[in-house]
Parts: C-alpha cells; structure tokens; sequence
C-alpha cells in the first residue's frame, strides 16, 4: 500500500522506468512518453490522487504547466499527502510561477517551511526563492537559498546561516 491508495511495487517500477527514460525522449515523443503515463494511471482505481498527479508531471515535464496546475490541484484535493503530496506542492508552485502567478506558489509553499523535514527543503527553498523574486522579494528568496546552501558547504555554516537570517531581520 502506498499513500494515496493502492499500488503494488511492479506499478511503482514500471512507472519509474517510464520516467527513467524521459530525458532521453525528443521533443516530437512528447505526447507518446504522456501515452505511457496515461496508460500507467488507468490501471490506478479510479478515485486515486496518484494518477492526476503522474499526469501532471508528464505535462509539466513535456512544458505544459497550464495542463498540469489543474492536475496538480485535483491531486492535493483527493488527498495526496506524504512524499508525493509535497512534490506536487512544489512543482504546483513551480507551474504557477511560470503561468505568472507567483503569489500563489509563495502562498503554497510557505507552510512547507515548517513542515517535517525531509530530502526535499532544499527544493521549496528554491522554488520559493524564485516565487519570492518575481514579487521583488529578492532579499528574502536570497535569505532562503543561502539558509539552504549553508548546511551543505565545507565551512562557514554558522556564518552564511546568520548572513542568510541578517537579509531578512528588521534593522
């Protein structure tokens, strides 16, 4: 069982081998590599948040965010938590930003923020940063990608975490 309903391990293999091969696809194999998704998702049960979210990322990926926003939504509105759930989060942010709705994924994303932990911070950090940025708010998205960068360097973590805070701090 995986969140959002059922699906067996062979599913969730095969439906990482079809994205394994998506850099690979020319442009003109768009809509074959969204065929495979599609067909992928029809043998999900019919009310899962998982199938409009694998359709959403084959549009978004294929440089179709207006396809994939309403994909996104209809996933998160069917319940689609978890791992999955925050990716959608960020990429929603994401397809957003690039249909010039910036504000909107600033909306989303800040309470990933404070959300639990996990390898996917650094992500709505920078999506954020860059949502941040098409509003004027350089100095904060700054702040969050530095904040983001720090604990990664070899040394001066301390030191770019509290630059990172100084961008944002009243006076």
């Amino acid at each position: 069982m995986c969140e959002g309903g059922p699906v067996n391990e062979d599913w969730e293999e095969r439906t990482a081998a079809a994205w394994a091969t998506f850099d690979d696809c020319a442009e003109e194999d768009a809509a074959d590599f969204r065929a495979v998704i599609d067909s992928l998702v029809a043998e999900l049960p019919a009310a899962s948040p998982i199938g409009p979210f694998e359709q959403a990322c084959a549009w978004d990926s294929t440089g179709h965010p207006d396809k994939a926003v309403p994909l996104y939504r209809e996933a998160l509105a069917r319940g689609l938590g978890g791992y999955r759930g925050r990716r959608t989060r960020i990429q929603l942010a994401s397809s957003l930003r690039n249909l010039g709705k910036p504000e909107e994924g600033v909306d989303l994303l800040g309470p990933e923020l404070v959300a639990p932990s996990d390898e996917l911070d650094d992500a709505v950090r920078a999506c954020l940063a860059l949502c941040l940025a098409d509003l004027g708010r350089e100095r904060e998205g700054l702040a969050l990608v530095i904040g983001a960068l720090a604990p990664h360097l070899p040394r001066y973590q301390r030191s770019m975490a509290n630059y990172a805070r100084l961008l944002v701090e009243p006076g």
